[in-house]
């Protein structure tokens, strides 16, 4: 599974609705709304959780997976240590992280690329995705 960078993961693009989401995935394996009202999906499968903005017509905006096969410019970074997954991302132009820390959790933000690493104990459990806003100050969709 790739992270198409600005884009999504995978088959899936920002900016698609539900029903595009089901044409690829089939039916999540479990459905709910968050306190925002947005529309979470989850695949078990893909250990992808998707997240429909209820104030942005139900477009998915962002993406949160945990995926042993997620790869980021060829790279698996999951269960990865963080310092070495920041080096080769650093390669690729991500340099600029700003780092966030609840507990035992440590989260890493590049916001030109709207990418969280995740990480406990210096290893990445997850990453998160989101739609770039633009100029405009609007999604910038890629579906």
């Amino acid at each position: 599974m790739k992270v198409n960078l600005k884009s999504g993961i995978d088959k899936l693009l920002f900016g698609m609705k539900q029903n595009d989401v089901i044409a690829i995935y089939g039916q999540p394996d479990k459905q709910y709304k968050d306190e925002d009202d947005n529309v979470i999906f989850l695949y078990n499968a893909q250990k992808m959780r998707l997240t429909f903005y209820q104030d942005e017509a139900f477009r998915l905006g962002y993406i949160m997976c945990s995926h042993q096969d997620l790869e980021v410019f060829g790279k698996k970074l999951i269960g990865k240590n963080s310092h070495e997954v920041k080096k080769e991302l650093a390669e690729k132009g991500l340099t600029t992280f700003t780092q966030e820390v609840f507990d035992t959790f440590e989260n890493y933000f590049n916001e030109d690329h709207w990418l969280i690493l995740q990480t406990e104990f210096d290893e990445v459990l997850k990453i998160e995705v989101g739609a770039i806003i633009n100029s405009k100050d609007e999604f910038d969709w890629k579906f």
